[in-house]
C-alpha cells in the first residue's frame, strides 16, 4: 500500500538528517507489526511510503501508530528545530492518504516514491485577465 504524511500546517519542516531519521524509524515500526517498508521518499513537508502490510492488521491501527510514533520520536530527537514551527507538540497532519497499489507495477510506485525529494523546476502560472 502506498501511504503519505503531510506535516501540520504543510509546514516545511522536514529536514535531510530527519528525512534519514524517519526511513529508520518507520522502518522499525513497520518491522515491529510484520510489515516491511519497500521504498520511503518525501520532500519538506511530507513523506511517502511503499508498505507491504501483514494482511491480518487494521490499516487505521497501523497508520495510528506509524504517525504518532515517528511523531514522538522525531519531536524527541529535533525538538530544538521543530520549536521554530509549532509550539505545541505537532508534527504530522491529522489527515493521511492511502492507496493500494493494484493496477500498477510494484516498479512504477518505486520509482515514484524514490523520485520524492529530487529537484525539479517548479513553474508559476498567472491567471490571464
Amino acid at each position: 500500500m502506498s501511504v503519505v504524511f503531510v506535516t501540520k500546517y504543510r509546514r516545511k519542516v522536514i529536514t535531510p538528517p530527519m528525512l534519514a531519521d524517519l526511513h529508520e524509524v518507520f522502518a522499525e515500526i513497520l518491522s515491529g507489526w510484520r510489515c516491511s517498508l519497500l521504498e520511503f521518499g518525501g520532500e519538506e513537508d511530507h513523506v511517502h511510503l511503499l508498505v507491504d502490510i501483514h494482511p491480518a492488521l487494521q490499516i487505521s491501527v497501523l497508520i495510528n501508530n506509524l504517525k504518532t510514533a515517528s511523531s514522538r520520536r522525531i519531536r524527541a530527537k529535533y525538538a530544538d528545530h521543530l520549536r521554530r514551527f509549532y509550539w505545541r507538540p505537532f508534527f504530522w497532519h491529522r489527515a493521511y492518504y492511502v492507496g493500494s497499489v493494484g493496477h500498477a507495477s510494484l516498479e512504477t510506485v518505486k520509482r515514484y516514491v524514490e523520485s520524492q525529494g529530487l529537484s525539479r523546476p517548479r513553474t508559476k502560472t498567472r491567471a490571464k485577465r
